[in-house]
């Protein structure tokens, strides 16, 4: 009889622990209302099309800018890297030089492999 009293109360935890969830039905509602928002906006873009229009440029804009603002600082990273090994003396210049060849290209890997 203990068994099933322990697997009466498991039930009944767990179904009181999941009535308590609120943030699952707040979640859900919020999920709703952006759905809503979002129909709302495609009706208007849709009724629009010299706004849609506008709009994709604009976001091509900003994706472009995004894309330059990535080569950037790629650019100063790689600066900084020349202005490191620089500083260091020279016999230890191929050393560090392999060893970060070997980090940038196990970062490389990592990054296509997440695509």
């Amino acid at each position: 009889m203990a068994s099933e009293e322990d697997i009466i109360s498991s039930v009944l935890k767990g179904t009181k622990s999941m009535l308590q969830s609120e943030t699952l039905i707040v979640d859900a509602v919020q999920e709703l209302v952006k759905d809503e928002i979002k129909r709302h906006m495609r009706a208007k873009l849709d009724a629009d099309p010299a706004l849609r229009a506008e709009l994709k440029k604009a976001i091509e804009e900003m994706l472009e800018a995004k894309l330059h603002e990535a080569y950037a600082l790629l650019k100063i990273g790689k600066c900084g890297a020349k202005l490191g090994i620089s500083m260091v003396p020279p016999e230890m210049r191929k050393e560090i030089g392999h060893e970060l060849a070997s980090i940038f290209e196990k970062e490389m890997s990592k990054m296509l492999e997440q695509e």
